[in-house]
């Protein structure tokens, strides 16, 4: 598949790129999306949920009432359960939520949502550029020389430039990632993906 390179401006530079059809055109494979997208998830959670036990309750141990001769049930300590202020059966405890994930899988995940976003064109490939200061309005102007202003983008760059990354920063739906920051996640949530020129030929290198 060919693309034309666009400059900053949304200009066609006249210059043609070619995708490879190793990473941009496979068969998508729905699954292993799903298990990359879960591993990620799984991953972004603390796991530091916690709710005490009845022996972690701070309570009185004397016994309630007496054993025999009240005609209800027998109680031995007010940390029990069923007991207001007792403690919690099976309560959550902190945990650790990665699971193993190979990393073949991994990248045929990424391949399977690159090439989606290819036979949508959703995907733009874009000149190589920088800014001579970090700020919102020339980024502002960039997505809206593409015509993206609003739209939920991902702009893969070759190597971290800070007056990109913070030009984008407090703009709302508008992501700015190095290639080796790229998660199958960041991919399948944006509507439209930003690949620089520098970045592409580094995506095909790690993903081949």
């Amino acid at each position: 598949m060919n693309l034309s390179v666009l400059n900053k401006n949304g200009k066609d530079t006249g210059r043609t790129v070619t995708l490879a059809d190793s990473v941009f055109g496979i068969e998508p494979n729905q699954h292993v999306v799903y298990l990359d997208v879960k591993h990620y998830l799984a991953n972004q959670r603390q796991g530091t949920h916690k709710a005490k036990q009845r022996a972690e309750i701070n309570r009185s141990t004397k016994k309630i009432v007496r054993q025999k001769g009240s005609g209800g049930a027998r109680h031995g300590s007010t940390k029990a359960p069923i007991f207001v202020g007792g403690g919690r059966v099976f309560g959550p405890v902190p945990r650790d939520y990665d699971f193993k994930l190979n990393k073949k899988i991994k990248v045929l995940a990424r391949k399977s949502v690159l090439s989606s976003r290819a036979s949508e064109s959703n995907i733009s490939i874009i000149e190589n550029f920088t800014f001579e200061a970090p700020k919102t309005k020339l980024y502002l102007s960039f997505l809206n020389a593409l015509s993206l202003t609003g739209i939920k983008t991902l702009f893969i760059i070759g190597d971290y430039d800070s007056n990109i990354y913070l030009s984008a920063r407090n703009i709302p739906k508008a992501k700015v990632i190095s290639v080796d920051e790229v998660s199958t996640y960041d991919l399948i949530n944006a509507d439209k993906v930003l690949i620089s020129e520098s970045a592409l030929s580094k995506i095909e290198t790690i993903l081949n």
